[in-house]
C-alpha cells in the first residue's frame, strides 16, 4: 500500500472573530496548533466512568452500543414503541427496557426519554444515529438534566448542524465550502433567483438535512418550484420545524463523497481515524462505504485529514464525528459539504482499517479520558490493517427503482463472521421489518490486505446472505462487487446510473435451478403427505403414480422484466428411477428439446414445513440448493444455489396457456408498498401519458412519485391525501380499463 506518511505532525487552525462573534471570549479565537497527541495538554479533568447508561436508539446501533457497554461493564436500558415491543434491542437488554407508548415517533420524543432517564437514576445517554443524535436542545436537555450525553456538546452540535452556520464557520476557518446561497430570506422567488445566479444545475438541501431525505437536483428553471417544495415536505416530515429551509448549492456533475472520521477530547487533543468513501449511492443515500478511498494520492488525503480536524476544533468539538467533502473529480478539488454530528452508520470501517472501537472511544471521552492514541499511531495501523466495506442490507427493491420494502424475514441465513468478516444487524428471523423506520436490515463488513482482496471477499460473503419475506438489495451488491468501474475504483455518486445497463443486465437462470426446485418440492409433498395439488399432478394412479413421475411448471419472478414482456415457463418432469435416483428433464418455453439430466442422485432434507436442503449429484457434479416456500403464499418459491437467489413462481396446469401467451392489461395503479398519501397530482377525468405522476406517497420517511404505466383516462382516485395504504392498494383506476373497486 502506498505510503501515508508525513514530516509534518502539527496544523495551525487560524478562526477568525467572524466565526464566533457571539463569544468574544471563546478560546477557539485564537491560533493554535492541532494537537493529536493524547498527552498533548497539561490540562486535568476528572474522569467519571460511566456505569449506567439509557441506548436513546432502535435496532442494529442499539445492540451494538449495548455490546460494547457489555463489554465495559456498564449496564444499558433500551427503549421501546409498541411497534418494536418484540424487537431484538427491547429484548437484548431485558429487563431493563422501558417502553415510550404507541406513537413509532416516540423515539423522538425527547422530554420523555430525559424523563425516564431521571426517573430510573441512569447517568448518561447515547442517542446513536438518526432521531435525536443532532439534536442540541435534546443535548442540552440531558446536559440540564445532569445527564452524560455521550456525543459533542450541544454548542458545538447546533454549530455544525445548522447547514448553513457551519458553512460561515467553515469558511472563516479557512476550509473550502460549494459555491450557494446560505441566507435567511427564504421566499421562493428568492430562492429561485439564488438558484439562477449560482446557474444550474443546483442542489437544493434542508439546513437540518441527512440522510439524503429534503435533497433534490434541480437541473433547470422549470422544475424550480414543484422540486423545492418537494423537498420542504420531504424535511418537514423527516427533520421537523425548521426543516424547510433550505440552502441552495452549485451542483457538482461527477462529484465523489469522501468524508473524514475525526475524533476529539476535552483537551483540545483531535485526530483523524482515516477517510471513508461512501460515492456508491442511490436515492442520495449510501450503499457501500470502503477505506481507504480509492484513487486518491496522499497529498490530498492528508489535506482532507487536516481540514476535518480544523473544521472539529472551529467549533470546540468533543467526541466523535464525521466531516463530510465534495471531491470534484474533473478538477480534484474538494469541498466541505458538512459534519455530522454522531456516530456514522458506516463507522466500523473506520474500526476495521485503525482496529479501534469507536463507541468505547465514546464511553472513555465522555468519561473525561483523553484519545486512547495518537495520529502517528493511527496511521501505522491503517498502513499495516489494509482496506474495508461496508454494504448495507436494505429492505427495498432495486429493480423498483428501489422502493422500500417491508414484511416478515421468513428465512435468514448469514455469512460464517470471524475478525475479518462482521455483521452488525438488529433483526433475526422471525421479525418483521415495519414500514415505520428506515429499512436496514444489517451492515456487512469486510476487511482484506488490500483493497482489491476486500471486494473479493464482500462477494464471496454477500453470496452467504439468504433473505425470503421481502425484497432486498443483496442481489443488486452482489453486482456491484462484480463491475468493473467499481473493481477499478472509478466511483462517483452517479455510478449506479451511469453503469444501469450492465447492473440491471437480466440475469440467466440455470437448467439445475429448475431441476433442484422440483427435486425439492416432490421430496417435501411425499413426506409430508401432502397431495401434490394443481402444482404437481401425477402420470398414473395410486402409491406407485404418487412415487414414479411428477410434473412441474415454474415461471421465474423478475421485476426489472419490461411490462409488456411475457414470463418464461419451464415444465420440469421428475422420474424416481430408484431409491433417491431420478431421472429430470427440464422444458423452457422457447425450446421444443428438454435439457435431460439422467441418473441424478438426490436425498433433500427436510429442515421444516417451509424449508428444504437439496443435495444433489449432477452426472457433472453436486449442487446444494435450499428451497423456501412463503408461508402466506407456497406457490411463491425461492431457491438458493451457488451464491444466487432465484425466485420461481409455480404455475398450475390450466393457466400454462395464459402464462405462456396472454398479457393482462393495466387497468389500475397499486401501492408498491405501504405507504401515507402525500398528494394526487391528477384528477379524476384528466387524460395522462405514459410516465405523467400520478400520486405522491411516502414511506419510511422518503417520498416516491408513482407515475403511470400508461396512456390513458383517470377514472377514480382511490384516496386523498393522509390516507394510510398497505401495499397492494389500489391507488388510481382508469377509464379505458375495466377496473374493481379500491381494495382496503
Amino acid at each position: 500500500m502506498r505510503s501515508l506518511k508525513r514530516t509534518s505532525r502539527r496544523l495551525k487552525a487560524p478562526i477568525t472573530a467572524a466565526a464566533h462573534a457571539s463569544a468574544p471570549s471563546s478560546p477557539l479565537l485564537q491560533r493554535r496548533p492541532i494537537s493529536t497527541h493524547p498527552t498533548g495538554s497539561n490540562t486535568t479533568t476528572n474522569v467519571t466512568p460511566i456505569k449506567t447508561l439509557l441506548i436513546a436508539n432502535r435496532g442494529e446501533i442499539a445492540l451494538r452500543i449495548a455490546r460494547t457497554a457489555a463489554a465495559m461493564g456498564i449496564r444499558t436500558t433500551t427503549l421501546y414503541t409498541d411497534i418494536d415491543a418484540g424487537s431484538q434491542h427491547a429484548k437484548v437488554s431485558s429487563p431493563h427496557a422501558l417502553a415510550l407508548g404507541p406513537a413509532a415517533s416516540g423515539y423522538l420524543d425527547g422530554a420523555r426519554i430525559v424523563q425516564l432517564a431521571r426517573q430510573h437514576g441512569i447517568q448518561a445517554l447515547h442517542p446513536g444515529y438518526g432521531f435525536l443524535s443532532e439534536n442540541p436542545a435534546f443535548a442540552r436537555a440531558c446536559e440540564d438534566a445532569g445527564i452524560v450525553f455521550v456525543g459533542p456538546p450541544a454548542r458545538a452540535m447546533a454549530d455544525m448542524g445548522d447547514k448553513a452556520r457551519s458553512k460561515e464557520i467553515m469558511t472563516a476557518a479557512g476550509v473550502p465550502c460549494v459555491p450557494g446561497y446560505h441566507g435567511a430570506e427564504q421566499s421562493p422567488a428568492e430562492l429561485r433567483a439564488r438558484a439562477a445566479e449560482i446557474r444550474y444545475p443546483v442542489l437544493l438541501k434542508s439546513v437540518k438535512g441527512g440522510g439524503g431525505k429534503g435533497m433534490r437536483i434541480v437541473r433547470n428553471d422549470d422544475e424550480f418550484e414543484a422540486q423545492l417544495r418537494s423537498a420542504r415536505a420531504e424535511a418537514r416530515a423527516s427533520f421537523g420545524d425548521g426543516g424547510e429551509v433550505m440552502l441552495v448549492e452549485k451542483y457538482i456533475e461527477r462529484p465523489r463523497h469522501v468524508e473524514v472520521q475525526v475524533f476529539a477530547d476535552k483537551y483540545g487533543n483531535c485526530v483523524a481515524l482515516g477517510e471513508r468513501d461512501c460515492s456508491v449511492q442511490r436515492r442520495h443515500q449510501k450503499i457501500l462505504e470502503e477505506s481507504p478511498a480509492p484513487l486518491l494520492d496522499d497529498v490530498t488525503r492528508h489535506d482532507l485529514w487536516d481540514k476535518a480536524r480544523t473544521a472539529a476544533l472551529a467549533v470546540g468539538y468533543v467526541g466523535a464525528g464525521t466531516v463530510e467533502f465534495i471531491l470534484d473529480k474533473d478538477t480534484g478539488e474538494f469541498y466541505f459539504m458538512e459534519m455530522n454530528t454522531r456516530l456514522q452508520v458506516e463507522h466500523p470501517v473506520s474500526e476495521m482499517v485503525t482496529g479501534t472501537d469507536l463507541v468505547e472511544w465514546q464511553f472513555r471521552v465522555a468519561a473525561g479520558e483523553r484519545l486512547p492514541l495518537t495520529q502517528d499511531e493511527i496511521e501505522a495501523r491503517i498502513l499495516e490493517r489494509g482496506a474495508a466495506i461496508e454494504a448495507r442490507i436494505y429492505a427495498e427493491n432495486p429493480d423498483k427503482g428501489f422502493f422500500p420494502d417491508s414484511g416478515k424475514l421468513v428465512h435468514l441465513a448469514t455469512p460464517k463472521t470471524d475478525p475479518d468478516v462482521r455483521i452488525d444487524a438488529g433483526f433475526v428471523e422471525g421479525d418483521t421489518v415495519s414500514e415505520a423506520y428506515d429499512g436496514m436490515i444489517a451492515k456487512l463488513i469486510v476487511r482484506g490486505r488490500d483493497r482489491e482482496t476486500a471486494i473479493r471477499k464482500m462477494e464471496l460473503a454477500l453470496r452467504e446472505y439468504e433473505v425470503v419475506g421481502l425484497s432486498t438489495n443483496i442481489e443488486f451488491l452482489k453486482r456491484l462487487c462484480r463491475s468493473q468501474a467499481f473493481i477499478d475504483g472509478d466511483v462517483e455518486t452517479g455510478l449506479i446510473e451511469q453503469w444501469r445497463d450492465e447492473l440491471f443486465q437480466p440475469r440467466h437462470t440455470s437448467d439445475e435451478v429448475f431441476a433442484q426446485a422440483a427435486l425439492g418440492l416432490l421430496s417435501s409433498q411425499i413426506k409430508s403427505h401432502v397431495s401434490a395439488g394443481p402444482h404437481g399432478g401425477t402420470l398414473g394412479f395410486g402409491e406407485k403414480g404418487l412415487q414414479s413421475t411428477r410434473k412441474f411448471a415454474f415461471s421465474v419472478r423478475n421485476d426489472a422484466a419490461a411490462e409488456e414482456s411475457e414470463p418464461e415457463v419451464v415444465q420440469v418432469e421428475v422420474a424416481q428411477q430408484g431409491n433417491a435416483l431420478y431421472r429430470v428433464s427440464v422444458t423452457r418455453n422457447n425450446s421444443q428439446t428438454p435439457v435431460v439430466f439422467e441418473n441424478v442422485v438426490c436425498e433433500p432434507t427436510l429442515t421444516g414445513t417451509t424449508k428444504t436442503k437439496v443435495t444433489s449429484f449432477f452426472p457433472m457434479a453436486r449442487v446444494d440448493s435450499t428451497l423456501v416456500q412463503d408461508p402466506a403464499a407456497p406457490e411463491k418459491l425461492t431457491v438458493f444455489q451457488l451464491g444466487e437467489k432465484t425466485e420461481l413462481t409455480l404455475v398450475p396446469p390450466g393457466w400454462f396457456d395464459k402464462a405462456l401467451g396472454l398479457k393482462e392489461v393495466v387497468g389500475s395503479v397499486v401501492a408498491p408498498m405501504p405507504c401515507k398519501i402525500l398528494r394526487n397530482e391528477v384528477a379524476e377525468g384528466q387524460e395522462v401519458e405514459k410516465g405523467s405522476p400520478l400520486v405522491v406517497i411516502e414511506s419510511m420517511k422518503m417520498e416516491t412519485v408513482i407515475r403511470s404505466p400508461q396512456k390513458g383516462v383517470v377514472k377514480k382516485l382511490a384516496h386523498k391525501e393522509g390516507d394510510i395504504c398497505k401495499a397492494g392498494t389500489t391507488l388510481v383506476i382508469f377509464e379505458d380499463v375495466e377496473g374493481g373497486e379500491p381494495t382496503q
